[in-house]
């Protein structure tokens, strides 16, 4: 359907911009601030990881905060894995999934393992972490 008065609307081509995708999954605002509750200061590195594995999983009575937190867990996961491991860069499935995919071209569901880990606290992120940078 074509309306004039608004003009052609452009279609945007190629690829999305990296850096501000990788900005936008990086701010994990539920997840910083329980972290922060609780003492941790979330800076992006392994480290980091593996004091969120020592956090006690208050969050797991409350199904909304269970969900909203596993998401953001699993896109901080993937914001370490990108900026730490050489080549590890954010893609985004068809389905709107985002996921780290490593320069081995192997692809990791981060937000899926973000959940379990919220849900169960299995596996560890910093295990995950440690996997992913191995390979």
């Amino acid at each position: 359907m074509k309306i004039p008065f608004l003009g052609h609307r452009q279609e945007s081509q190629g690829v999305p911009d990296p850096r501000g995708i990788a900005e936008l999954l990086s701010e994990c605002e539920l997840l910083r601030s329980q972290a922060s509750l609780d003492g941790v200061q979330l800076d992006d590195s392994a480290a980091s990881l593996e004091a969120l594995d020592q956090l006690l999983p208050r969050w797991r009575d409350d199904e909304e905060v269970l969900h909203w937190l596993g998401n953001d867990a699993g896109l901080y996961l993937g914001t370490v894995i990108v900026r730490t491991v050489p080549g590890a860069a954010w893609e985004i499935w068809p389905s709107g999934q985002p996921v780290v995919r490593l320069a081995s071209g192997r692809e990791f569901d981060v937000v899926a393992s973000g959940h379990e880990w919220a849900a169960s606290g299995v596996p560890e992120l910093s295990q995950l972490y440690g996997e992913v940078a191995e390979v």
